[in-house]
């Protein structure tokens, strides 16, 4: 039976620099690459944010590491999302950062551009990448020097509840050919033949969806090089949409999307059996099953057809400190993280699913049939022919921030489309270049 653990619906990159912001731009005043006061004996601190039952998980993985390798001892720090990297801008400003760090988003580009983290290709020797499936190795790379090491692959999916649509009387879409117009159109009739509170769509897009959306259309959010890689008139379809998802009734009004935001499983809409369908990520399947009690499942994202839009994404990465009194201790434990069988038995899905393919193998028998349903997904999105992705470049966390604050404006009526890509366009820019 499955010991998976219920995971939180985030954003890309939980928060946004926000506070934080000050305390990193300090970084630039350090000497990073120094490890002077750092006692080479002293055990290795490692940090993340999670649940109460990650961390758990987190001291039995720990534990097993420490008795195969009795002369290194590892110091756990988890933390709430909330303040975990506003904690962690302070600890580096100070230059007294854990020495193994979990990281989301962009902040191996915001960390790695102030030499706070560990070129890995020096310690290749100890920690080894190459079992890695290729899309989750080149996601922790930034500017093609690997800083991250991924600890699992997500993806967008579309999670479904069959039970929802039965009672619409409607049939469940194909989903290997479905179009948007076609999701608009279910999600409405939906709507209407269900009783008032339930919807088609429980969700409407999302900062992630951005990218998604333009990808299906041509562009992409951040380009390799790190500069932005659409266009305003995408980003003003892309809030067109959104749009049309609360004045057709497919999904909930502006208030109550705004009641939703960041919400746990069991609150979300489809956890509650209030909605057919959520966009988010494949890694939240279980989670949302177990809080819905329904037999939901993982479909592909409409559009995909014409032109996949979406990626493999890495859901956290680990990192090291190049300050660290023991780089080789560290990368030998996050080598055992990612590729340790028996270290992949214990963590399961909860970091998403494995990139390395021993390890998926491994955790296949212990993993429940929503949780299997996830590795499927990932599985076959791998076969496909899809754009790669990139840690975001500096800056571009302060995006994750301004995406939905445009995008609010649009669903109240307070903007029109057109003027809010317009100011999406200029802020991002701003956040990307300075």
């Amino acid at each position: 039976m499955s010991r998976r653990r219920p995971v939180p619906l985030p954003r890309r990159s939980a928060l946004a620099l926000g506070a934080a912001a000050p305390a990193l731009a300090t970084l630039a005043a350090c000497n990073p690459n120094r490890s002077a006061g750092r006692d080479a004996e002293a055990p290795l601190r490692f940090s993340w944010w999670g649940n109460p039952e990650r961390a758990a998980t987190t001291q039995e993985v720990i534990d097993l590491f420490e008795q195969r390798h009795p002369g290194i001892t590892i110091s756990p720090e988890p933390g709430d999302i909330a303040g975990y990297f506003d904690r962690l801008a302070t600890t580096a400003a100070a230059g007294d950062e854990p020495d193994v760090i979990t990281m989301g988003g962009a902040y191996p580009a915001e960390y790695a551009a102030r030499d706070v983290l560990l070129d890995l290709s020096t310690v290749s020797d100890t920690l080894d990448l190459s079992t890695m499936d290729e899309a989750a190795r080149r996601n922790g790379q930034v500017g093609g020097t690997p800083f991250g090491v991924t600890t699992g692959i997500n993806a967008l999916a579309m999670v479904m509840d069959p039970a929802v649509i039965e009672a619409a009387g409607l049939e469940a879409p194909d989903d290997t050919a479905w179009t948007w117009d076609e999701f608009v159109a279910l999600c409405q009739a939906i709507t209407e033949a269900t009783e008032d509170g339930t919807f088609g769509t429980g969700t409407t897009l999302s900062h992630d969806s951005l990218d998604l959306w333009a990808r299906q259309h041509g562009e992409i959010l951040y380009t390799e090089d790190g500069a932005l890689g659409l266009t305003v008139p995408t980003v003003q379809s892309f809030l067109e949409f959104s749009k049309s998802l609360v004045d057709t009734g497919a999904g909930p009004a502006a208030d109550v999307l705004v009641e939703l935001t960041d919400v746990g499983p069991e609150q979300t809409l489809i956890g509650r059996g209030r909605a057919a369908f959520m966009l988010t990520w494949s890694s939240s399947l279980t989670a949302l099953a177990t809080a819905s009690g329904a037999d939901l499942q993982l479909v592909r994202i409409p559009g995909e057809s014409a032109r996949p839009g979406v990626w493999l994404q890495s859901s956290q990465l680990y990192t090291i400190s190049a300050r660290t009194a023991s780089p080789e201790n560290a990368a030998a434990f996050v080598d055992f993280l990612v590729n340790d069988p028996d270290a992949g038995r214990l963590i399961l899905t909860d970091r998403g699913v494995p990139a390395v393919a021993a390890v998926r193998e491994a955790i296949l028998p212990e993993l429940s049939e929503t949780a299997q349903r996830e590795v499927a997904y990932i599985d076959d999105l791998s076969t496909l022919d899809l754009q790669p992705t990139w840690v975001g470049p500096a800056g571009s966390t302060a995006i994750e921030e301004i995406t939905p604050r445009y995008q609010s404006e649009v669903l109240f009526g307070r903007m029109s489309p057109a003027d809010a890509a317009q100011g999406w366009f200029d802020e991002a820019t701003a956040a990307v270049s300075g």
